[in-house]
Parts: C-alpha cells; structure tokens; sequence
C-alpha cells in the first residue's frame, strides 16, 4: 500500500487501547466481516502490513494479537491508529453499506431539520443502531426500512422518520 493503489483502503477497525501487557490490542471493529479479524488473516497498520496471529471478541470489541507487536508500550503506541484492508469488495445489494460510506453523514428528519452526524453503527443481534450526535445530544434509531428511509451517499446525507417515543438523550460519554 505504497500509495500508488488506484482504490483506497477500507478501514475494518480502530485500534482503541493496548490489552495487558503482551502487545495485545483492544479493537472497535468497523466491518460486517468478522472473519478479518481471524488468525492468519492480514490487516494493514500504519501503512504495514500485519499478520493476525489470534483475535477474539469481547463484548462489542476484538481482542487482537498481531504479529510483530510484542509489548504494551509498542501496544500504546497505536491507540487511534485505523486498520486496514486493501480495498472494498463490490456492495451489490440496495440498502447495504459500508461503515465507512455512512459514518458522519450528516442526519436528517423527513421534515428537513438537522439532527447531527452519524457517529457510529453497533449491532444489538437483530438490528443495527444509528448513533446520532448533534447539538440537541445523542439519538439512537433502529436501521430499519421504516425509520431509515433514505441512504444518500453520493448526496451526502441519510433522511431518518424518528419513531414516537425516542428522543435526545445528552450523552455522557467523554469524547
């Protein structure tokens, strides 16, 4: 990935904090496609390319141990680092995204009034969850037909019918 690669790569996870003290790394993952994360699967970091030698989940998180990462100040060192594959695989199906097509999309109601930017999309088993964050604090809608009405990637935008009963919550969170 020397930078002469007509297609981008594909962010597949976020390197969130070191996981005790062998060069282990906590992973927010950012794919539909567990399977990258798989022993023997190749991931690109920091512009190099890394084996994975062992991953696991952890609640909504990836335990991984890539190869060449031995310490937890090496560990340390990635915190916020993106990891990479090569490029996207075709998406031929309508209404299937890639996360990072959508995430910071700006949001909005059938009405036209901005609700924030799409943050992040996490997986409750049966649905996914859009993580709205604006102004007015944070909205989680379910990502389904009737609440998600339209995916504008190429306008630049995602409609949203918020449903009855669901409103801003302020977040808590530290950003």
């Amino acid at each position: 990935m020397d930078g002469s690669d007509s297609v981008p790569p594909v962010t597949v996870g976020r390197v969130l904090a070191p996981h005790g003290i062998r060069g282990e790394l906590k992973v927010q993952p950012l794919t539909d496609f567990p399977e990258r994360f798989d022993a023997g699967s190749s991931l690109w970091l920091n512009g190099e390319e890394r084996i994975v030698q062992r991953g696991r989940r952890a609640g909504r998180h990836v335990i991984l141990k890539l190869r060449g990462l031995e310490t937890r100040n090496q560990a340390e060192a990635l915190r916020g680092a993106e990891l990479t594959v090569p490029e996207a695989a075709e998406l031929n199906e309508e209404g299937v995204y890639y996360l990072h097509d959508i995430i910071g999309l700006p949001v909005f109601d059938t009405n036209g009034a901005a609700l924030g930017k799409l943050a992040e999309v996490f997986s409750t088993g049966s649905t996914d969850v859009y993580v709205v964050r604006g102004d007015q604090g944070e909205l989680l809608l379910p990502a389904l037909d009737d609440v998600v009405t339209e995916v504008d990637i190429a306008g630049g935008h995602i409609l949203v019918s918020v449903p009855e009963g669901i409103e801003f919550q302020r977040s808590t969170r530290k950003r």
